[in-house]
């Protein structure tokens, strides 16, 4: 059996941001144009229904993120 191993250019190429199901902390501040500072601040709490931990990384539910932003008053 082949392993496929995929660069990050490569993923970059195949599949959209604006697609993805998880961002990176970079993709997800340049996705929604808030620092990546302020999304660290957002994302702390343990109740944080749009993070999801795969090992120490913090990776965003890009969906659950919109619906987030797109009910909040102020970031």
């Amino acid at each position: 059996m082949e392993v496929m191993v995929v660069t990050k250019e490569e993923k970059d190429k195949t599949v959209p941001v604006w697609q993805r199901a998880l961002l990176t902390l970079e993709e997800a501040g340049a996705y929604t144009g808030i620092g990546v500072n302020k999304l660290r601040e957002m994302s702390d709490d343990d109740s944080c229904e749009y993070v999801v931990w795969v090992g120490n990384r913090r990776m965003f539910k890009r969906i659950k993120l919109d619906e987030y932003l797109s009910n909040a008053y102020s970031v």
